[in-house]
């Protein structure tokens, strides 16, 4: 069992560290990479959760619901933890943007976003699973492209980075070389808003 120390004043008492565990609700690499940043020990697990897409929803309210989706879902199976947990997507011109299906997908994609401004946007959730208090908010950065030949399209399709990434690129390896400028936390491009979650945790008295 993991031991942090977790003061809770809202309810005026200080649970046992033996009792509390901080668990990521994520098996994202890049997650797990970002969550190390804090110092803490933590577990990373799949939280199970089978996510339900409202189309009438906004891009934002989306992103909480499926982030407390995702953290109730890990709270069965850890109900003393504190569960973080997060949903990130992609938007240009308004639309959600998914991975791309094929090579000609992903040219596709990346000569529509060339030179061109997108959102990447996550919504995160930080859920004490034993008091149910949870602070969820949503983080939002632009992304501009850079002017892209066809050559480089072609060499970073080539490279078979796009494939696994919604809107065909991304920031770590090769896709770095794709981004003119960001507007915002950096590691809201990695899926996990990391100055958000940090103060999250905090109000909810677990001590970094």
């Amino acid at each position: 069992m993991v031991c942090v120390t977790v003061l809770t004043t809202r309810y005026g008492m200080c649970y046992n560290c033996s009792m509390r565990e901080i668990i990521l609700a994520s098996t994202s690499p890049r997650r797990r990479q970002l969550f190390k940043l804090l110092g803490i020990k933590f577990k990373a697990v799949d939280s199970g959760y089978e996510e339900v897409v409202d189309p009438k929803m906004s891009h934002e309210n989306l992103l909480k619901f499926l982030a407390a989706g995702k953290a109730n879902a890990a709270a069965k199976k850890y109900p003393r933890a504190i569960i973080v947990a997060a949903d990130t997507m992609v938007s240009f011109r308004g639309k959600i943007l998914g991975k791309p299906k094929n090579e000609a997908d992903a040219i596709r994609m990346l000569k529509s976003f060339s030179g061109k401004r997108q959102e990447v946007i996550t919504g995160f959730a930080v859920l004490d699973a034993k008091t149910r208090q949870v602070i969820s908010s949503v983080d939002k950065i632009e992304v501009r492209i850079n002017n892209l030949t066809s050559g480089d399209i072609a060499a970073y399709v080539n490279s078979g980075e796009p494939f696994d990434k919604a809107g065909g690129y991304g920031p770590q390896g090769l896709g770095f070389n794709l981004i003119e400028k960001i507007d915002g936390d950096f590691t809201n491009i990695l899926g996990l808003p990391m100055t958000g979650i940090y103060n999250a945790l905090e109000k909810l008295g677990v001590k970094i």
